[in-house]
């Protein structure tokens, strides 16, 4: 009698001496949520274990390259096989580039949208259109290769780049020779790729703002756009999560850019000049590495690359926080 009336105590106080007595009377009482509960802790430390597993493995894969070049690996942009000469500098550079620009260019598109979607789109426009939007995201990289060079390069080479070289070519950024694969074309591919992500988590930030914010502006005089700027105001954390989520998305994209940037490990400021990036020179090479420290230097990349998007994610993630805690203080 007594002991039942301690495991109900416990359950209702939550303490972890009682937690541990009722768990054993939630084995005696309830075998089927007992094993429900393990099970599930079980798949959760299964994901926790899967990245110590492949932060283990790539560390340990890339251990000969660390010992053979240290830091050097990271600023030498020397990189040559044949002589087992290696260094990530022009990968790492062609990485953040390419990202950067193609956040440069879709974070001013995908806010556009997102405030059309969310504030100003009639009912039968935006269901439609937000459906579509999020169809883009759904798209495999490969198909968005292929329109890059059937479609996109093509006319890069025809009449984008020649017209940028005679009215620009005075500028570093659009020296060199139209091509049409280069820094340019990965740039505008991965813009395509990450608007979708950032336009959808832009558009869901702006709604959970409440509508009273919106009223109590409107009811001041204000006009529509000011309305829509405090909106805005309210969202930014939200924004900048999404395209810190963008971003990340980019850093790691892999096969629309190794089939449009190029595929040169050199370092340029030149948009028309091909690149390499962490992601491409993966895909490209680790099927002709022959000797160890190619194999250890390339798990290096992978190794760099997952911990700078593993950065990028928990930086977006603690945004997102922030913002909840912020908005939920402000309800309550």
């Amino acid at each position: 009698m007594n002991n039942k009336t301690d495991e109900r105590a416990g359950q209702q106080d939550g303490s972890p001496a009682a937690r541990s007595f009722s768990f054993r009377g939630l084995i005696r009482t309830n075998p089927g949520d007992f094993i429900f509960e393990n099970v599930t802790r079980f798949f959760a430390f299964l994901v926790l274990a899967l990245v110590f597993l492949m932060v283990y493995e790539m560390t340990v894969q890339s251990l000969p390259a660390i010992k053979e070049f240290g830091f050097g690996f990271i600023t030498s942009s020397d990189w040559d096989p044949v002589n087992n000469l290696f260094g990530a500098l022009p990968f790492i550079y062609g990485t953040l580039f390419s990202s950067l620009g193609a956040l440069l260019l879709a974070v001013p598109l995908s806010v556009g949208v997102a405030i059309f979607l969310s504030e100003l789109a009639p009912g039968w426009l935006e269901q439609p259109l937000s459906m579509l939007v999020e169809l883009l995201a759904a798209i495999p990289s490969i198909v968005y290769g292929l329109f890059g060079i059937f479609v996109m390069i093509p006319w890069l080479q025809s009449d984008i780049q020649p017209f940028l070289m005679e009215e620009f070519g005075w500028m570093p950024l659009f020296e060199g020779a139209p091509y049409g694969f280069g820094m340019m074309a990965a740039i505008l591919i991965l813009t395509i790729m990450i608007l979708p992500i950032i336009t959808s988590i832009s558009r869901d930030v702006m709604r959970s703002i409440p509508n009273s914010q919106r009223e109590a502006a409107l009811a001041l005089g204000a006009t529509r756009w000011e309305s829509i700027r405090i909106v805005l105001t309210g969202s930014k954390s939200g924004i900048l999560s999404a395209a810190l989520l963008g971003l990340g998305r980019a850093v790691g994209e892999t096969m629309a850019v190794t089939m449009v940037i190029g595929n040169s490990a050199d370092i340029s400021v030149s948009l028309l000049n091909p690149a390499h990036t962490m992601a491409s020179v993966l895909a490209n090479e680790f099927a002709e590495a022959t000797s160890k420290l190619y194999v250890s230097s390339l798990i290096e990349i992978a190794l760099l690359l997952f911990v700078m998007t593993l950065i990028l994610n928990a930086i977006a993630r603690a945004i997102v926080w922030r913002m909840t805690k912020r908005y939920s203080t402000a309800v309550a």
